[in-house]
């Protein structure tokens, strides 16, 4: 077996000291390992259920409904906070500025913040109920049949 002294090509010296020379494709002997007789078997079990119900165009719709929800209300989240924390620390005074007695901006757009967790959270609550449980509970019984 060919030693790695840790001097890389390029002249740089690298030590790895978790350096596998097999998988690094320093095999022993002359030829690389032989290939396996017969391909392996395919997964049996709850592994093949899994994965069968995991490529099944029910679950994918259900993945692509969730995706098309959380995604933008994600972006949509976090481009608001971050509007919030960027006002309040360019445009103090806009900021400081009252909007009802000892209310100012800043403490609206914070309580608005809180309102808008809220919002989102019944919305993505209501998008699950109406558009992916239904789908998910039928894969789940699905998958639970294929399992006996």
């Amino acid at each position: 077996m060919k030693e790695h002294d840790g001097a890389e090509p390029s002249g740089l010296r690298v030590d790895d000291p978790w350096y596998d020379a097999l998988a690094a494709g320093d095999w022993e002997g002359p030829e690389p390992p032989p290939a396996p007789a017969s391909p392996p078997a395919a997964p049996s079990g709850p592994a093949a259920v899994y994965r069968e119900v995991q490529r099944s165009g029910p679950f994918q719709e259900v993945r692509g409904r969730y995706r098309r929800f959380v995604f933008p209300a994600t972006v949509a989240f976090l481009a608001w906070y971050l509007l919030y924390v960027v006002l309040a620390t360019t445009a103090p005074r806009l900021m400081a500025r009252p909007v009802a007695g000892e209310l100012n901006v800043a403490m609206a757009l914070g309580l608005a913040q809180f309102a808008s967790t809220f919002l989102l959270t019944w919305a993505y609550a209501r998008h699950a109920r109406l558009r992916r449980d239904r789908a998910a509970l039928e894969l789940r019984w699905d998958t639970q049949e294929r399992m006996r």
